[in-house]
C-alpha cells in the first residue's frame, strides 16, 4: 500500500493566501484608486451572501469599484479585501477559519462597511 500524503499545515495555507494577494496586487499595477475584492466559493449560499455584501458596499462607497471573484476562488472561502492604490492590501473580513455552522463564515454587511470606513479614513 502506498503511503498517504500529509495534510497541508496551516502555515502553508497562510503562505498561499499571501502569494495570492501578491498576485492580485501585482496584477492590478497601475491602479489609480482603491478596489474592494470579494472572493467567495461558487456554491449558491456563498453567492447570495456575496451579492448582498457587494450591494451594501456599492451603496456605502459608490466611488469604489467592487470586484467579485477576479480569480478562481478557493474552496470554502469567503474573504473581503481592500486593495489600495499603493499596492498594499487590507483584509476587511475572512471567514475561512470560521464555522461550523456555515453561517459564521458570512459577515453582516454593516460589519464590513464599518471596517471599510476605518481603512478609508
Amino acid at each position: 500500500m502506498a503511503p498517504r500524503g500529509r495534510k497541508r499545515k496551516a502555515e502553508a495555507a497562510v503562505v498561499a493566501v499571501a502569494e495570492k494577494r501578491e498576485k492580485l496586487t501585482n496584477g492590478g499595477e497601475g491602479m489609480e484608486e482603491a478596489t474592494v475584492v470579494i472572493e467567495h466559493c461558487t456554491s449558491r449560499v456563498y453567492g447570495r451572501n456575496a451579492a448582498a455584501l457587494s450591494q451594501a458596499l456599492r451603496l456605502e462607497a459608490p466611488e469604489l469599484p467592487v470586484k467579485v471573484n477576479p480569480t478562481k476562488p478557493r474552496r470554502g472561502s469567503f474573504e473581503v479585501t481592500l486593495l489600495r492604490p499603493d499596492g498594499s492590501s487590507a483584509e476587511l473580513w475572512t471567514g475561512i477559519k470560521k464555522g461550523p455552522p456555515r453561517k459564521l463564515k458570512f459577515p453582516e454587511p454593516q460589519e464590513v462597511v464599518e471596517e471599510l470606513k476605518k481603512y478609508l479614513s
